[in-house]
């Protein structure tokens, strides 16, 4: 079993930068692919970046060039640095294995971006 659990959400303005920090603890955190997605208000969770445990990242393509996804397995902690941020970033952003295992979310932390 895997708890997982988020931080390093917050209010933030257009153009702006949030680092989110997921600590994993409970199962061997290094062997696992690690992702984050995120849900806006009145829509459906999307997968946003994913990190193998190599860290090999991919990236949605409405974040490319402006998130990065890291992780630093000694910690058991996966990173989303989120820059140039925009008003459709706002949403509550969860980590989670990749592939997902649905019991696994944790609560999230939210991220609002204001224009």
């Amino acid at each position: 079993q895997l708890h997982l659990v988020e931080s390093g959400g917050g209010l933030v303005q257009a153009g702006g930068s949030l680092r989110l920090s997921c600590t994993a603890s409970g199962s061997i955190f290094s062997i696992d692919s690690m992702g984050w997605s995120r849900q806006a208000p009145g829509k459906q969770r999307e997968l946003v970046a994913t990190i193998t445990s190599g860290g090999s990242p991919t990236y949605a393509d409405s974040v490319k060039g402006r998130f990065t996804i890291s992780r630093d397995n000694a910690k058991n902690t996966v990173y989303l640095q989120m820059n140039s941020l925009k008003t459709e970033d706002t949403g509550v952003y969860y980590c989670n294995t990749y592939p997902i295992r649905n019991g696994y979310w944790g609560q999230g932390t939210q991220v609002t971006v204001s224009s």
